[in-house]
C-alpha cells in the first residue's frame, strides 16, 4: 500500500493505493464517519486479484483537506472529487466504484 494525493481545485485528497498501476481501477468510498481504514480488509485481496485499488479519504476526513462552509460539502462537490480521482486513475473502460455504509 502507498499513500497518494489527488488535487481537485483547492481540495487535496489523501488516498491509499495498492495493486498494479496498469490494472483495472476500483475506487472504494467510505461513509460517515469513516475514512480509508474502513476498507483495510478488502484492499489486499482486490490488489492481489490484479486491481488497482484507490481508497480516498473524502473531503473533511483524516488527511484530506477540510474546506470551511457547508457548501463545500454539497453532493456536487463530493461527486467532483470522485470524478477527479477517476480521471487521474483510470481509462473510462476500467473503473469501478464501490461505497460503504458503516454498521
Amino acid at each position: 500500500m502507498e499513500a497518494i494525493f489527488f488535487q481537485n481545485a483547492n481540495v487535496r485528497l489523501h488516498a491509499i493505493a495498492a495493486g498494479p498501476k496498469d490494472g483495472p481501477v476500483v475506487v472504494l468510498l467510505h461513509g460517515f464517519p469513516e475514512f480509508w481504514y474502513g476498507w483495510r480488509r478488502q484492499i489486499e485481496p482486490l490488489a492481489d486479484a490484479g486491481f488497482r485499488v484507490i481508497v480516498p479519504d473524502q473531503r473533511g476526513y483524516n488527511l484530506s483537506s477540510k474546506p470551511s462552509g457547508v457548501a463545500a460539502y454539497a453532493l456536487t462537490e463530493l461527486v467532483s472529487d470522485v470524478i477527479a480521482i477517476a480521471i487521474r486513475s483510470a481509462s473510462p473502460n476500467s473503473l469501478s466504484l464501490t461505497s460503504r455504509i458503516p454498521r
